[in-house]
């Protein structure tokens, strides 16, 4: 299905940003915003591993890559939203702060939310993103021909 297309998509893209996040500006962010909504755990943070696929050349046929570590955690908020985090690394911290998010971002908070940890970790991406792509610009080599000789 066409990510357009997909009635989630947004929520999708958020808990991945979440997922991938540095746990500290995650948290920090969180306490910026100041909220701390009334919940119930419906899973409490557990540390496990997921297997890590590939792809040769990113088309080839897919193989088992490794292990990764995730955390994974879920909460009911008061008003019945629930949300889930599962995060890279072994934060439970992190994993109940992402979970939260999510709950949130489902209610009439999600503008506090956006405006207060996902824009500020979405531009932190972007940021990030731009760096290495200039870095790797900067090796570039733009090889051509000007005549091949085999006339």
């Amino acid at each position: 299905m066409d990510e357009t297309q997909d009635p989630n998509a947004a929520r999708k893209a958020w808990l991945s940003m979440l997922a991938k996040a540095d746990a500290d500006a995650v948290g920090a962010l969180w306490a910026e915003t100041g909220l701390a909504p009334e919940h119930s755990v419906l899973r409490a943070p557990e540390i496990g591993a997921v297997m890590v696929r590939g792809r040769a050349g990113a088309v080839g046929a897919p193989f088992n890559m490794g292990e990764m570590t995730v955390t994974r955690a879920s909460v009911r908020l008061a008003t019945g939203e629930v949300g889930h985090g599962y995060v890279q690394g072994r934060s439970k911290d992190h994993a109940r702060t992402a979970a939260l998010v999510d709950a949130l971002m489902q209610t009439d908070q999600a503008g506090v939310v956006e405006a207060g940890v996902l824009t500020p970790l979405r531009d932190a991406a972007s940021t990030r993103r731009a760096t290495r792509a200039a870095k790797a610009a900067a090796t570039k080599v733009d090889f051509f021909t000007i005549a091949r000789g085999e006339d």
